[in-house]
């Protein structure tokens, strides 16, 4: 038996199509012991993403984003966020979305990229599915001075720590953002120094 034999949708309503897509659903859920039971959850369709981290080897260094995140602000968060440099696929595939994020956020036009995993960030309410990717750079591959698009309202400051810097950030807290800290961990992981 598979997910989908055990899903009975009954009821789909669109709540808001302002930003994204925001809808609630009332199903049947199999339960493990063979009865149903009638849920109903929102879910947020934003569409899917991709995020890369790049690093210079040589350096020991990363390159990420500073910028302002609402929804962190409303929770509390009274600073910028750092990250790695993101962007919705707005029906690209992952690879060419993330080339073209990285060129607009950070000024830098990359030669390979390698993918390394896929991950639902917020599977219990969000659809998104969002692509990992990290590649090697140096300043050889700067084109410009990065920013973002500020009729996008993106107001973005690119900043360069070392890689020992930016997981001192994650455990200070300065770095709060969960594709960031998994891509950190990640290169921390798999890199040969």
């Amino acid at each position: 038996m598979t997910v989908k034999d055990r899903v009975r949708v009954r009821e789909t309503r669109l709540l808001s199509d302002n930003w994204y897509v925001l809808k609630t659903t009332t199903f049947d859920w199999k339960r493990t012991d063979g009865s149903w039971q009638t849920q109903s959850r929102e879910h947020y369709d934003r569409g899917n993403g991709a995020v890369l981290l790049p690093y210079n080897p040589a350096a020991g260094t990363v390159l990420l984003v500073r910028q302002f995140r609402y929804p962190a602000f409303v929770s509390g968060y009274d600073d910028l966020l750092i990250e790695a440099a993101a962007g919705l696929l707005d029906d690209a595939d992952p690879e060419t979305r993330i080339r073209a994020e990285v060129e607009e956020e950070l000024g830098y036009r990359l030669g390979a990229v390698r993918k390394v995993f896929e991950a639902f960030m917020s599977p219990g309410s969000v659809t998104e599915i969002l692509h990992f990717f990290v590649a090697e750079y140096d300043a050889s591959m700067k084109i410009g001075d990065g920013g973002g698009h500020p009729d996008e309202g993106e107001d973005i400051e690119v900043i360069e720590p070392t890689l020992v810097e930016a997981l001192a950030m994650i455990a200070d807290g300065r770095i709060r953002d969960a594709k960031t800290i998994m891509l950190l961990q990640h290169l921390a992981l798999t890199l040969r120094t």
